[in-house]
């Protein structure tokens, strides 16, 4: 007997009898679990990254070897050589096997989406980035001076790197094939690094310069020319700007509205650089009072941290300047929160002023002829005091405080709680240890020192951490107290689900989504895009004569705040255009005279208005 399937006929019609059949049920493959093929993909990108590196680790050793032989590829050094040869042919082979696999794999759409592909691509394109950065602008500092016959290494590492780089660049840049999340993350990855390395260079070579222009040549005792030092640093800040411009201005890394992008603005351009500017500040300032009341030290020492502090609040500032800028056009929550990381840096440069000026009284009182020293711990604490006061001052407005519930900017009551928790846990912190310098007082022998020359430095953190969580603490009682004061206006809309038939390049659904959520206060917002052009046909009464331009970011969530003001559910569908359309639908939760017998389920959707 026959055990194979019967054929099927596209009339249905059995073709040796003539009777209607069914199809056969046909059996088919499972297709794998969702975690079984996640760690699938774990296992091969992370295989495939460590067989990538392996092989450039080898493929340069070997460069390296040639280029500083010539021509003779064994020169003694056997070990080395047989690792570089295990790198190159066992690793090289199964990384360009392994990557085969997976590049044919990346015409299933489902691959493409994994969060592996674009996470193998991300770490990979960074490595390879900074090697072959640092490799080829060491390659280019060491023709200045001396160092010329270092170039083997650099060259080989920048070269096999950079081809790397390029590799995964072109696999990111493949229409079909490259991944489609994480876009914003290369351009983040490259102008972050670009700009650390270009900022922190050129501090450097401009900390050089000036330090030549205010020692004098005699201060920098070199066998090498005076312009070696300015011009090495150089070299590593063109490069850096050079990244940075490739990833952020031409690669469009600025015009990503993600909160990834801001994140970065607001910690690295504003955050860093303002500490960085502000350090420098303080730095220029206490040398400033060291010349004037304190001259302890000779006049070359004095003067040996000055030039590097020049340096750092210039390029700080610069930095700070620009992103604070950028930062401007962007959202409000992102300008809100450009401000409050201004306010953070500058108001821990005062605390930390404040904790010095106290720890330098107590040891004045300790020790009345200690003389200089204390005479120099009191002028740094007041140099960072006066740094950080007046630029918190303008950054936080402390005399212009919200007076009603609707005044409180978004992002307020985090900033004050989580400046309120950093500044109890610093308490804590110096409050064990002052407990243990007292009990070792106690416990120990009583000739290693007073006990308030012991407690002194903990004891200023302590003052300066407790003013601060205190100050923290009073603001935000007065806000929770404005806000109790408004009449109870609970909103119920916990998730809203955000159906958007706007063309894509005409209003973000991020950003929309974003104002959707604080319009909502912050309900959870799920958007979904439309595939179609406008949904179902219209009948020809209701298709409108001309085509209805779609309405701008602000004015869609204006529409939208204005619709829910009058909503009280839990779940919400926002249908969101095509053109002028705007409906929110108020989604019933499920009850059990819901439920059908069947295992089906069903949910009433009660029209809103």
């Amino acid at each position: 007997m026959d055990d194979r399937p019967a054929a099927v006929s596209l009339d249905g019609l059995h073709p040796d009898s003539g009777e209607a059949v069914t199809a056969p049920a046909v059996t088919t493959a499972p297709a794998p679990a969702g975690g079984l093929a996640t760690l699938r993909r774990l296992i091969l990108y992370v295989l495939l990254f460590a067989l990538v590196v392996i092989a450039a680790s080898g493929l340069s050793g070997l460069l390296e070897r040639l280029f500083r032989t010539a021509s003779v590829l064994v020169t003694g050094d056997v070990a080395g050589l047989a690792l570089s040869l295990a790198f190159t042919l066992i690793g090289g082979p199964p990384a360009l096997l392994l990557w085969w696999f997976v590049w044919r794999r990346l015409d299933d759409e489902s691959e493409r989406r994994a969060p592996g592909w674009g996470l193998y691509l991300t770490g990979m394109y960074a490595v390879s980035l900074i090697i072959a950065t640092t490799s080829l602008l060491e390659l280019a500092a060491s023709f200045i001076g001396a160092h010329a016959n270092q170039w083997p290494s650099p060259l080989a590492n920048g070269l096999v790197w950079a081809g790397i780089w390029v590799w995964h660049r072109w696999m990111w840049k493949h229409p079909r094939k490259s991944p489609a999340h994480l876009e914003d993350v290369r351009a983040v990855v490259g102008s972050v690094f670009g700009l650390l390395l270009g900022a922190g260079a050129a501090i450097a070579a401009l900390g050089a310069l000036l330090d030549i222009a205010i020692r004098g040549f005699t201060a920098a005792a070199s066998f090498e020319p005076w312009w070696f030092d300015v011009v090495r640093p150089l070299i590593w800040a063109a490069g850096g700007a050079v990244v940075w411009w490739w990833h952020w201005i031409r690669g469009g890394g600025r015009r990503f509205r993600t909160g990834l992008v801001d994140v970065t603005i607001i910690t690295v351009g504003i955050f860093a650089a303002g500490i960085t500017a502000l350090g420098g500040l303080a730095v220029i300032l206490f040398i400033l009072l060291r010349l004037a009341f304190d001259r302890s030290d000779p006049l070359n020492d004095l003067l040996e941290p000055l030039a590097p502090a020049i340096a750092a609040a210039l390029v700080g500032a610069i930095v700070w300047r620009y992103h604070r800028t950028a930062s401007a056009h962007r959202s409000p929550q992102t300008r809100r929160a450009s401000l409050l990381v201004t306010s953070a840096a500058a108001l821990a440069a005062a605390a930390s002023g404040v904790g010095v000026v106290v720890n330098a009284l107590l040891a004045a009182a300790v020790s009345p002829l200690a003389g200089s020293s204390t005479r120099t711990l009191l002028l740094g604490g007041l140099s960072s005091l006066a740094v950080g006061s007046p630029v918190w001052w303008l950054a936080w407005k402390p005399r212009h405080q919200p007076v009603s519930a609707a005044g409180i900017p978004p992002g307020r009551r985090v900033y004050l709680v989580a400046f309120f928790g950093v500044s109890a846990v610093v308490a804590l912190v110096t409050l064990l240890v002052i407990g243990y310098r007292v009990f070792e007082f106690v416990l120990g022998d009583v000739s290693g020192g007073s006990l308030l020359d012991r407690i002194r430095a903990p004891f200023g953190l302590l003052v300066a951490a407790g003013l601060v969580a205190g100050y923290h603490f009073a603001l935000w009682r007065h806000d929770r107290a404005l806000l109790a004061a408004v009449p109870s206006r609970r909103r119920l809309i916990e998730s809203v689900t955000l159906v958007s038939g706007y063309p894509v390049d005409a209003v973000d659904p991020a950003a929309l989504a974003r104002g959707i959520a604080d319009a909502a206060d912050g309900a959870k917002v799920t958007t979904w895009l439309r595939a179609d052009d406008g949904g179902a046909a219209l009948s020809p009464s209701s298709v409108p004569l001309s085509p209805v331009p779609s309405p701008g970011v602000e004015d869609a969530i204006r529409q939208v705040s204005a619709a829910l003001d009058g909503v009280a559910a839990q779940h919400v569908l926002v249908l969101a255009g095509p053109g002028s359309r705007m409906e929110v639908i108020a989604l019933a939760a499920t009850t059990a005279a819901d439920k059908p017998v069947g295992g089906s389920r069903t949910r009433a959707i009660p029209t809103a208005g």
